[in-house]
């Protein structure tokens, strides 16, 4: 079989063309300089959207560049945006001792066609009517994922790479790798509390750092805490297994419901609490202790960490839409995180980190925004107009118009001249 800077193009064309037709997207192997090597279907090599836009293509080629880049640094896969907000993944193909190539899946788009053009293009560029046309016809060749596929997707694609890199000897290597250096982290950790002199209490502030890394996505930070925990819990039972165990199972808990309040699925983490107890009884050596803590951190960290290679944009512009066209009826924000398949608390941090405001400001703002025209329609009754904009009660409706425009709906419709709040 054909061989290509140290690994096999034969078979990664296999792979390329059956994950093409299974999925039907597009799929290019390239060289880590981005040279093309082989495509199948409507790859980012064929793609003509920047064409289309004027833009150079040299642009869509760094940023696969950066794509393989994160994903080697992520852990083998990595999910991104093209220049023109196309989406993308891609795994890394592995030569004798570096990256020598990548399978990249893409372009599709996470938004419906419409709500691409309406949205997201038009934050980047703001079109003329021909470059809009130019683009809608190219935009017809791009399929659509929906959201909750592209991660499994992206799985997919990482397992079938791995068979070409030989992943589960890189994984044994990697688990003694983490294994070695925890060790060596709680046998730091162990002298340093032995040279303070008397046994220190269970370091809780190092607990609450744990979390707090965790929460922010910091894995190196959240590894190097779960480490110190350790080694304090090791001294703690001196190197008492039976005693071990049930404190690293009590940790991982506290940091299973971490991880839930940060995104994680709690269906699945709860399940995977249930396997990691049975696991954890079996358990007989310290070595083998210290791997699969360390692997069953990793992959709750990684349940949350895992977003981090998605921008929020998609998100963002699925639930302004429908909060724009479904803003009369009722809506919650744990009703629309499940629309985009997050928990409600990951949402909501989500959503105020990205638009400046919580759900439920914007939501106000967008029916605020709504009743004005009704407002001017003196026939009907506030009341009703509440109704009619989703509120439930006149008093609130009133309450928030006042809030957000600076004066009362009343005055606002006997006047007729929108005024500017200086709550804004």
């Amino acid at each position: 079989m054909a061989q290509q800077n140290n690994f096999d193009l034969t078979l990664a064309q296999t792979c390329a063309k059956a994950f093409s037709a299974a999925c039907g997207v597009g799929c290019v192997v390239s060289d880590a300089t981005g040279e093309l090597l082989y495509e199948c279907g409507y790859g980012y090599a064929s793609c003509g959207i920047c064409r289309a836009a004027g833009h150079a293509p040299e642009d869509c080629v760094q940023s696969h560049i950066y794509g393989m880049t994160e994903a080697s640094r992520f852990g083998g896969k990595y999910i991104y945006y093209c220049p023109m907000g196309l989406t993308c993944f891609v795994s890394p193909l592995l030569g004798d001792e570096q990256v020598a190539a990548k399978v990249t899946v893409g372009p599709f788009l996470m938004l419906e066609h419409p709500d691409y053009l309406t949205f997201d293009l038009k934050e980047r560029l703001d079109p003329d009517e021909e470059t809009l046309s130019r683009i809608s016809e190219e935009l017809q060749r791009i399929p659509y994922i929906s959201a909750d596929k592209v991660s499994d997707m992206s799985t997919l694609l990482f397992l079938a790479v791995g068979f070409m890199n030989n992943v589960s000897e890189s994984h044994r290597m990697l688990e003694q790798q983490d294994s070695v250096a925890m060790q060596g982290n709680i046998t730091s950790y162990i002298q340093q509390i032995k040279s303070g002199g008397a046994p220190a209490l269970y370091p809780f502030d190092t607990e609450r750092r744990l979390m707090q890394a965790v929460r922010r996505a910091d894995q190196k930070e959240a590894k190097q805490c779960l480490n110190d925990l350790l080694g304090h819990i090791f001294l703690a039972s001196g190197g008492d297994l039976d005693q071990m165990k049930p404190r690293v199972y009590e940790l991982l808990t506290v940091l299973s419901r971490t991880t839930i309040d940060a995104g994680a699925d709690q269906e699945q983490t709860l399940a995977a609490n249930r396997q990691n107890y049975t696991e954890l009884s079996r358990i007989q050596d310290f070595d083998l202790l210290c791997r699969w803590t360390n692997r069953v951190a990793n992959t709750l960290m990684d349940s949350i960490f895992r977003f981090d290679g998605v921008r929020h944009a998609n998100i963002i512009h699925q639930s302004v839409h429908y909060v724009n066209t479904h803003y009369a009826e009722h809506i919650s924000l744990e009703d629309l995180a499940r629309r985009v398949y997050l928990s409600p608390s990951y949402f909501g941090k989500v959503f105020k980190e990205e638009t400046g405001e919580t759900f439920v400001a914007f939501l106000n703002r967008v029916r605020i925004e709504h009743s004005k025209e009704l407002l001017r329609r003196k026939h009907v009754r506030l009341a009703d107009i509440a109704q009619m904009v989703g509120f439930e009660e006149q008093s609130y409706f009133c309450r928030v118009f006042k809030k957000l425009v600076g004066v009362t709906p009343t005055h606002y419709r006997e006047s007729g001249i929108p005024a500017e709040s200086s709550n804004k």
